[in-house]
């Protein structure tokens, strides 16, 4: 299997890094790629990828001056082919509905949710060529 590292890599700073890597794994059917723990239990470096596209995170390290400050002013877009059946297993996997999945003036359907974690996804089904 070929991992994309081209392009920008989204690093998430978490502070539930293990567990918001297995919740993605459920819910969004990541892929593990490789993982650096610290002997706390922490993540110091973590690379997946969902969709096809390549995410790194790790926890917040406060007292090294990396501290958690959030999940504010991002929107991570994941662009399927077959929306509405993703839409709802994220959804059923405890994400909450942001903006409903519906046709949008521009024709794709798209919608967002919020995972538990407070990253919002947003995902769009491109709209069918006539």
């Amino acid at each position: 299997m070929t991992v994309n590292t081209k392009g920008a890599i989204p690093f998430l700073r978490s502070e539930k890094a293990v567990e918001q890597l297995e919740f993605y794994k459920t819910a969004f059917g990541a892929i593990e790629h490789g993982r650096r723990p610290t002997p706390d239990g922490r993540l110091m470096q973590c690379h997946f990828e969902i969709n096809g596209g390549s995410l790194m995170m790790s926890d917040s390290f406060p007292e090294h001056g990396y501290p958690f400050e959030g999940f504010k002013g991002i929107v991570l877009t994941l662009i399927m082919e077959d929306g509405k059946a993703f839409w709802e297993q994220v959804v059923a996997a405890g994400c909450t509905v942001e903006m409903a999945f519906e046709t949008q003036f521009w024709g794709d359907r798209y919608g967002q949710v919020k995972d538990p974690f407070g990253v919002i996804w947003g995902i769009n089904e491109p709209a069918k060529a006539a």
